[in-house]
């Protein structure tokens, strides 16, 4: 299978023999097993206080008094210290101690990166994430690409491959997120849009970190969740010549 590579401004230059990964069978169940297995292992801890609820002085009465035996704050007879009154212990909390880790084979997880790999070169299902582009996939520019300094330069860049309409789709696709989350440090939800892989950093990490919905990561730091972000295969991958050579380099 080959792919062709575009220089800076846009042009053909040539033809790449892509690695064998590319022509990895698709398995979107591995590749749903190994991102959910990241996502949860990522996870932090959660839960109240041990003594949450119970700094209490709340005392029974005990029977005789022709009122619920629940326990009372001294002085007085506001229940405290139990679930059904106001400022008492949860009923059933979430507990620090919890196990909520995923495991997964080494085996399955390696097949799923390999799998997601090849995800990218298939139209379909880059399409029916839907993401903009136009063009063939897979994108692969020649490895200059990776000396940009400026996002400027990355912009011209898109703009001349057929790649900004993805970024703009993810600009004007971020929303303020529903719900409670939105004062808990996640405000915005901002859709997935390019993802930029390079061999060597000379640059453009810092030139193309900052555009609304674009990843960059290096080949030998590729996962199966920046392949297929919320288990759907298919992301739209800008690769670099050697990143190509690196992968074929590795069995």
């Amino acid at each position: 299978m080959k792919a062709k590579v575009i220089d800076l401004s846009g042009s053909p230059a040539g033809e790449i023999e892509l690695p064998p990964v590319f022509e990895e069978e698709y398995r979107p169940d591995l590749i749903k097993k190994a991102v959910l297995a990241m996502q949860a292992n990522r996870l932090q801890p959660y839960g109240p206080h041990f003594y949450a609820g119970m700094n209490t002085s709340a005392r029974s009465w005990g029977p005789g008094h022709g009122v619920s035996r629940v326990p009372r704050v001294i002085n007085g007879r506001r229940a405290a210290g139990i679930p059904m009154a106001r400022g008492g212990r949860a009923s059933h909390p979430p507990v620090p101690e919890a196990d909520r880790t995923e495991k997964i084979n080494i085996k399955e997880r390696r097949k799923a990166i390999r799998s997601a790999i090849a995800a990218t070169v298939n139209a379909d299902l880059v399409a029916a994430r839907g993401h903009r582009f136009s063009g063939d996939v897979p994108f692969v520019v020649q490895s200059g690409f990776e000396s940009l300094k400026t996002t400027a330069e990355v912009m011209k860049f898109l703009m001349a491959s057929g790649l900004w309409s993805d970024v703009e789709r993810a600009k004007d696709g971020k929303k303020v997120r529903a719900g409670r989350g939105k004062i808990r440090g996640r405000r915005f939800k901002q859709p997935k849009s390019l993802l930029i892989v390079y061999s060597q950093d000379q640059g453009i990490v810092k030139a193309a970190r900052n555009l609304p919905g674009v990843d960059v990561t290096s080949v030998d730091r590729l996962n199966a969740e920046m392949l297929a972000p919320g288990t759907h295969a298919g992301r739209l991958t800008l690769w670099t010549e050697s990143s190509l050579k690196w992968l074929g380099d590795k069995k």
